[in-house]
């Protein structure tokens, strides 16, 4: 019952490998690897197997690119596996089944990772194409893949445990992104700096599969328990949360809704009439629709982050000053996950209820509806963002070495507060596309990782595989599109001699460049969004 005759997973498998898009994704997913080793190839007439650097290299980028991608499009496969059920409004039914918990655990695990194991596999044949470059075995490739398919198993778990503590898809995934993004990056850099040689291959056949397969184990056995003795049931996990009881029965972090700094975020419930004036869509969006869920996945976030950023600030800010820009990149990444959460929803949660026709025929303006229901969640995430940008302007002040560098610093500011206009609108424009806040906020994910990701890997790759050649600047140019490559580009000392005087100069050049592109596409999407509204097309249903 747990595999075989397990309906749960044999249900899930078919209605999504049937889908168009698994084949679209396979096709895409194969073509990205490929043409990465493509690109990557060694370009010599004559190679040098004794000294095979290049296609360690090679395959070493090729293993980390697919470790990286499968982890990132693991919370999207398995996030809403649960809340998916909730949402449709057959999470009671579910339950009530003769199915076991432990049935339902492993068949929506293996439903959700059954297509990331597909991509994986097949995979395989691009990677041994380059064993005949030498420098790697077959032995340590197999090992590889053993350790990442862990790995993914256990990212998975995690996400379908998130996916059970929630009862929306987007506050599952953020959550999930939030805690498997660490984990991700402390992987690669403890591969990276394991380098070659046995005791990589040692501690990726028997140590990380042992390790992740215990702790999926004890996140598979909580999630049963959970389900056996699930806590939101009554309307299908859908009802309104007390937050009064909440906070009463909150551990740890608690939101005080009537107190500063939280009511910046959290306003408490309105209990006067409105102001003449006053926009009826910003109040309902600040002040019921966000927190109508209760403030779990907020009290998560804020305390995933706080607990991420100490350590950061603290060696980044303070113990290597040098190293700021990579504080400034932790800010902008957890901006990139958070933001569009409070935004993506925000025209498809009126079209899951079934009320954008009748808000639409309100004589509230469709400027009113854009401006309320944009700024309702830019106002969430850009005070999110500050809680983890003060100890910027804090280094600021103390005697670092910041002090002669303030237009970097204020240079910063700038890009924060651009990504965070950038994210929000990015997910107000897809929440007004389509018709699902889950697809609304994987296409914004999509987008934003195109955009702020994208260059900044594709630099990276120019400078490993292409240094020197036309291409290295080429690439470099899509730099402006991204708020990391603007930050990193950004000098920190202005005591720098004449020869570093270039390098200064094309640094606040790709910092102009990426604030110019970064209006351009804001505005451009915000006249699209008044047009939308203007004209109500692909707005209502």
């Amino acid at each position: 019952m747990y595999i075989t005759q397990n309906p749960v997973l044999q249900y899930e498998l078919l209605s999504n490998l049937r889908l168009l898009r698994s084949f679209l994704l396979l096709f895409v997913y194969i073509a990205a690897l490929g043409g990465l080793v493509i690109a990557a190839w060694p370009q010599d007439q004559l190679l040098d197997l004794a000294r095979p650097e290049a296609a360690k290299r090679l395959v070493n980028l090729f293993f980390l690119g697919q470790y990286v991608l499968a982890s990132l499009m693991t919370p999207s496969f398995a996030a809403g596996a649960i809340t998916g059920e909730k949402e449709r409004q057959s999470y009671e039914m579910l339950l009530a089944s003769p199915i076991r918990p432990g049935a339902v655990v492993i068949g929506k695990l293996l439903a959700a990772l059954c297509h990331l194991g597909i991509l994986m596999l097949c995979s395989l044949p691009i990677v041994m194409l380059c064993l005949p470059l030498g420098g790697v075995n077959a032995l340590e490739v197999l090992s590889t893949y053993a350790s990442m398919m862990a790995s993914i198993l256990l990212f998975g778990m995690i996400s379908l445990w998130a996916s059970s503590y929630f009862k929306r898809t987007s506050a599952s995934l953020v959550v999930s992104y939030l805690m498997i993004l660490p984990l991700v990056l402390v992987s690669v850099l403890i591969w990276n700096g394991l380098g070659q040689g046995s005791y990589r291959l040692f501690i990726a056949t028997a140590i990380v599969p042992a390790v992740c397969l215990a702790l999926s184990a004890a996140l598979g056995y909580h999630v049963s328990r959970r389900l056996l003795n699930p806590a939101d049931l009554g309307s299908e996990g859908r009802e309104v949360v007390d937050l009064e009881t909440e906070a009463t029965e909150a551990v740890g972090l608690y939101i005080a809704r009537d107190e500063w700094p939280d009511r910046m975020f959290a306003p408490p419930k309105r209990t006067t009439f409105l102001e003449d004036g006053a926009n009826p869509v910003y109040d309902k969006e600040m002040r019921s629709e966000i927190f109508s869920q209760g403030t779990l996945m907020l009290r998560l976030v804020i305390m995933i982050s706080m607990g991420l950023a100490l350590p950061l600030m603290a060696v980044c800010l303070f113990v290597k000053p040098e190293w700021a820009p990579w504080y400034v990149a932790y800010v902008l990444m957890f901006n990139m996950l958070v933001g569009p959460v409070f935004s993506a929803g925000s025209v498809c949660s009126e079209r899951e209820r079934e009320t954008l026709d009748l808000l639409l025929t309100t004589l509230i303006t469709p400027w009113q509806i854009l401006w309320g229901k944009l700024l309702s969640g830019l106002r969430v995430s850009s005070v999110l963002t500050c809680f983890l940008l003060w100890p910027v302007i804090l280094a600021l002040l103390m005697p670092v070495g910041y002090l002669p560098n303030i237009l970097t610093i204020l240079s910063y500011l700038l890009v924060v507060a651009l990504t965070c206009l950038t994210t929000a609108v990015t997910a107000l424009v897809c929440s007004t596309l389509f018709s699902k806040t889950s697809q609304s906020l994987v296409c914004t994910y999509i987008v934003l990782l195109t955009m702020f990701v994208l260059p900044v890997a594709a630099q990276v790759f120019a400078l490993t595989f292409l240094s020197g050649t036309a291409s290295e600047e080429v690439i470099a140019g899509f730099g402006i599109l991204s708020p990391f490559s603007a930050v990193f580009s950004l000098p920190l000392d202005f005591e720098a001699s004449a020869s570093d005087a270039v390098e200064v100069t094309r640094g606040f050049r790709l910092f102009a460049g990426y604030v110019a592109s970064t209006v351009v596409y804001n505005v451009a999407l915000l006249l699209l969004l008044v047009w939308l509204f203007a004209n109500r097309w692909r707005v209502s249903d």
